[in-house]
């Protein structure tokens, strides 16, 4: 009968047990993934436009070779690579990240203590007085207060029969590599910040340039205009749009102080610093300044180097590693236990070798009536991977997009400086040409302020644009992840101070 017992219910345990394998394969989701990036395919602008020295844009090399983790070394700008450093150093919420990192590995390590034995020692003391009855004495009989001493070594043992362990521990381990890549997707961003930030100061600080020669340039015109009225020469108009003109021109001075104040105190946050204890000198972003022509690379190898995508990576393996964990807790559960250790009357005999005493026992414990609590946290897990499966296409649907948007803007930015340097060309020209037509009389005044406000604004709009294009390439090594390299090789730890 025992023999018939047992072939039958071996089969049943048999399949219990496969049908346990609580962690489902990880399957990686299929992305359609473009060979190439289409922008990078767009043949380059024509060659640029012959002007005034200085006036063009000059690209700088390729930054294959430059240092990959920092890639902020490909600008040659040992004032940004300061501010890069001492951000790191300092931001605030690159330090929130590093101490969730921290957080996520001390739960994996917890997770994984379970993996292993449990033992802890137990010493203690007891004084009491039973009564007559536990004590075994006749009712009213007095019984003396006894003291105890006792010592114990206890160990316990989760057997994973059903992989439950393993999957925690799996998922731990996974929320922890979600946080380091959390931590350096914060960080990416807060490089990028500062350069961006540091590249719109300088650029506000070319254009306050630019507006302070149009108001030197007014305050003359003013004074001549002044003599020339003093003299009879012209009416009282011209005189009062030459005073317009000036205060139209300090007016935008003043408004170009307030936008520097604002990236100033941005960058000072950045930094860690309190905005009023910041101070960033002038450095006008000249035509000079080489930016580095960035190589796209494939978008295939975007999915390894932009640690927003690890991090949705990171996230799925968890979300499907607790489906495990789920599953697991619908099945036995066996626990191994032991104790050993010796009770008496004085702490002495504790250890003597009459006074010892042990425990061996296990315990096979499974959930018989839950109220669908385990069925139901089996589906929540499961809708949890499904969401995380969802994230990661859109972050690898966002980066394609990032990095589209960032090239097309560099190549129509480029396209731009051709026409501006142009025109930058024509309107130096025709200023000049109508300063020598006014001074001789030959034409009015009306015309020689248009010529000079279509020069400052064409002026104006060069510097914007050489900020443009600056902020554009920080925002395309951003999207590529920051850098065009290879993601970092795996089981590299992350160093966090």
């Amino acid at each position: 009968m025992k023999t018939m017992i047992a072939r039958g219910v071996a089969p049943l345990l048999a399949a219990l047990i496969l049908s346990a394998c609580a962690t489902p394969e990880f399957k990686q989701p299929q992305i359609e993934t473009p060979t190439a990036f289409r922008e990078s395919q767009v043949p380059a602008p024509a060659a640029e436009v012959e002007g005034i020295e200085g006036s063009r844009w000059k690209p700088a090399q390729p930054a294959e070779q430059q240092p990959r983790g920092q890639w902020w070394l490909a600008f040659n700008d040992p004032a940004l690579t300061a501010l890069v450093d001492e951000a790191s150093a300092n931001n605030a919420n690159l330090a929130v990240a590093a101490a969730r990192v921290k957080q996520a590995r001390a739960i994996a390590g917890i997770a994984n203590a379970d993996r292993l034995p449990q033992v802890g020692l137990g010493v203690g003391a007891q004084r009491a007085r039973p009564s007559a009855l536990e004590a075994n004495q006749p009712q009213g009989a007095s019984v003396p207060a006894q003291t105890s001493y006792s010592a114990s070594l206890s160990a316990s043992y989760e057997v994973d029969l059903f992989g439950r362990v393993a999957a925690g521990v799996s998922a731990a381990r996974s929320d922890a590599a979600t946080s380091e890549a959390n931590y350096r997707s914060v960080l990416l961003a807060l490089q990028a910040d500062v350069a961006q930030t540091y590249f719109r100061l300088r650029a506000t600080d070319a254009e306050l340039d630019t507006v302070a020669q149009t108001v030197r340039l007014r305050e003359e015109s003013v004074k001549v205009t002044q003599r020339r009225f003093d003299l009879g020469d012209i009416g009282e108009f011209d005189l009062s749009r030459a005073r317009t003109e000036l205060a139209t021109a300090r007016a935008e001075a003043i408004g170009l102080q307030r936008q520097r104040a604002t990236a100033e105190h941005a960058l000072a946050v950045l930094l860690g610093k309190p905005a009023a204890n910041y101070v960033a000198g002038p450095s006008p972003l000249l035509d000079s300044t080489l930016m580095p022509a960035i190589p796209a690379g494939l978008p295939s190898s975007l999915l390894e180097r932009r640690p927003d995508i690890v991090a949705a990576q990171r996230a799925m393996e968890a979300s499907n590693s607790r489906i495990g964990v789920a599953r697991g807790a619908m099945f036995p559960a066996l626990t191994i236990s032991a104790s050993g250790g010796g009770v008496g009357g004085a702490f002495a005999d504790v250890f003597k070798w009459s006074s010892r005493s042990w425990v061996l026992g296990a315990l096979m414990s499974v959930p018989l009536i839950d109220g669908g609590r385990n069925r139901n946290n089996v589906i929540r897990s499961e809708a949890v991977l499904e969401e995380s499966v969802g994230t990661y296409r859109q972050s690898v649907l966002t980066a394609f997009a990032e990095v589209e948007d960032n090239l097309a803007g560099l190549r129509i930015l480029s396209s731009q400086a051709e026409q501006i340097d142009a025109a930058l060309v024509s309107a130096r020209r025709s200023a000049d040409l109508a300063q020598k037509l006014y001074d001789a009389g030959r034409s009015s005044y009306l015309d020689l302020l248009d010529a000079q406000r279509n020069l400052a604004s064409v002026e104006r709009s060069a510097v914007q644009l050489r900020g443009n294009r600056a902020v554009t390439t920080v925002a395309l090594i951003r999207a590529l992840g920051g850098g065009w390299d290879a993601a970092r090789p795996e089981g590299k730890a992350l160093a966090l101070n």
